[in-house]
């Protein structure tokens, strides 16, 4: 405490009066003080240590990505009612077999596995992906394997254990890092356990489930489906195999080399269950990833788990895309989400378009030009993409199964425009460090989905003007950077060699925006004969 404090009332306490006194009146001033803001040096650093911000991620189904070489050896593996289609075959509706409690198109495999996989981790780090999230690969009966037999076992399918081993360490060994699924709400009906439970009232796995005559089939399922009963996760036991224990699945599979969880139906387990799983793998791995598929808003979903899956996000691109949602609005939307979540969760949590439950991009969006525009806010907006195998060379598909059809290889060539595109996607992210890790500003605008994303770097901000009507838009907008010198000009970052689109004026821009277009825009420093505006300015 010092020799003199100042009171409420503006005087001097001189030592040696009520240092309780005097503490009070010092947090007065303090609290009636203006805030100002903490310097943000460091926050950016640490964030691109970070692996899981801003990350590309790239997602496999293993069965549909590579046929295996061994596939006569691998025949028995596939016995009837199960079905090894030819590579060339695309994935079809099937029908429901009431005995088996499920539909023939979940018993038609494609023949693909964890070492034919490991052939092209070459491919999918040239193409730029920083990680391989892979749909589950335990045991299961099913080819999609959502129908747990055995978590801590590897399905013979796509190969053992030890294999994984090999892949992961391939994985770090290219610099990315392995993501698995981790289906924690339910087994299958053909799990020994519940097989056991179900059948004997004195089982030791009892209490694994649910069960009793109140639910249609037995036992609880997840939403109606007789083939997937719900595991009881408010039983310590059930609690302990899945994520507590030291030998537990979650545990055992980062010590084996995964980096992290993608939790399947996390809202299921709630927030509290959330909070122990994600505090049990960072204990074993510090830094690794738990994301959840939340399809609610996340806001406070967010204090149980690192990230989720953005579908709130996604909602708010397509509904502009598509005319559902005006543009101005849309943007107001976000900046609401990404305040609600957390610029930092946000970073971490997955921007999806498609993937294994949703129609194929190509198949949303046939129209090119809207196409882009949705995957240039994609690859701009605050979070990590996450590219759905085959999205990159344009791979068709309605809903499943048709978009879980097999990786078409054949489509593989440089000119493929989508190629190309991807690409180019991927490029920018990689070059600009505020489309990585940077925070989100909203650019008030009328007409168009505009925003900022920006670090403590001036030239580092990129500007992402979206405009998805049918005509071209020009607009006088206000860019709130107060770092951002007066005349700097504006550059297309796709075409960083062209000339300027725009110059900054005490902060405006005028802009024309084409129809269906995303410009997406940063600052460059003019050259004055040696002499920047940016001298004294970071």
């Amino acid at each position: 405490m010092p020799k003199f404090s100042a009171m409420a009332d503006g005087k001097i306490a001189a030592a040696g009066e009520s240092s309780t006194r005097m503490l009070v009146a010092w947090l007065a001033v303090a609290l009636a003080a203006p805030v100002l803001a903490a310097p943000a040096a460091g926050v950016y650093e640490r964030r691109e240590a970070d692996w899981r911000n801003g990350a590309i991620v790239y997602q496999v189904l293993v069965d549909r990505f590579v046929p295996s070489s061994n596939l006569d050896v691998k025949r028995h593996l596939y016995p009837a009612p199960k079905v090894l289609r030819d590579w060339a075959e695309p994935a079809r509706p099937g029908v429901y077999l009431e005995a088996a409690k499920l539909n023939t198109q979940e018993l038609d495999f494609w023949g693909g596995d964890l070492q034919s996989l490991t052939t092209r981790l070459g491919y999918i780090q040239q193409l730029g992906a920083d990680v391989l999230y892979l749909n589950p690969i335990h045991l299961a009966y099913t080819n999609h394997k959502y129908d747990a037999l055995d978590f801590n076992a590897i399905s013979p399918e796509y190969g053992t254990r030890a294999e994984f081993k090999v892949l992961a360490a391939d994985v770090h060994r290219r610099g990315m890092k392995l993501v698995l699924d981790g289906v924690f709400n339910h087994m299958g009906r053909n799990a020994p356990r519940f097989q056991d439970a179900f059948n004997n009232p004195k089982s030791p796995w009892r209490d694994w489930f649910v069960i009793g005559p109140q639910y249609e089939g037995g036992a609880r399922v997840w939403t109606g489906y007789q083939n997937l009963p719900e595991l009881n996760i408010e039983n310590p036991a059930v609690r302990a195999h899945l994520y507590a224990a030291p030998d537990s699945v979650v545990r055992g599979y980062l010590r084996d080399g995964a980096d992290g969880w993608r939790l399947d139906t996390a809202f299921e387990l709630g927030p509290q269950y959330l909070r122990e799983l994600t505090d049990a793998a960072h204990r074993q791995k510090p830094g690794s990833l738990v994301v959840g598929e939340i399809v609610n808003y996340p806001g406070e979903w967010l204090k149980s788990i690192d990230a989720v899956m953005g579908f709130s996000l996604r909602q708010i691109v397509l509904g502009v895309a598509q005319g559902e949602l005006p543009a101005a609005r849309a943007a107001r939307l976000t900046e609401q989400l990404v305040s609600d979540a957390g610029i930092e969760p946000t970073l971490k949590s997955w921007m999806v378009i498609d993937n294994h439950d949703i129609p194929r991009i190509a198949s949303q969006l046939p129209d090119v030009a809207q196409r882009r525009w949705v995957q240039t806010l994609q690859f701009t907006l605050p979070g990590a993409p996450n590219l759905y195998y085959g999205a990159e060379l344009g791979m068709i598909g309605g809903g499943d199964p048709e978009n879980r059809g097999p990786m078409r290889w054949e489509l593989l060539n440089d000119a493929n425009p989508d190629l190309v595109w991807t690409r180019q996607l991927i490029a920018l992210r990689k070059a600009h460090r505020a489309l990585r890790v940077g925070d989100f500003r909203r650019i008030d605008a009328d007409q168009l989905f505009a925003f900022e994303r920006h670090t403590d770097r001036a030239l580092e901000s990129v500007l992402v003007l979206a405009n998805p009507s049918d005509r071209d838009v020009t607009e006088r907008l206000m860019v709130a950077n107060a770092h951002l010198m007066d005349d700097t000009p504006l550059v297309d970052a796709f075409q960083p060699m062209a000339k300027p689109v725009a110059g900054l004026g005490s902060g405006f821009v005028t802009v024309t925006v084409p129809a269906k277009t995303v410009l997406v825009l940063t600052p460059q420093q003019r050259t004055m004969g040696g002499y920047s505006r940016y001298k004294r300015v970071k």
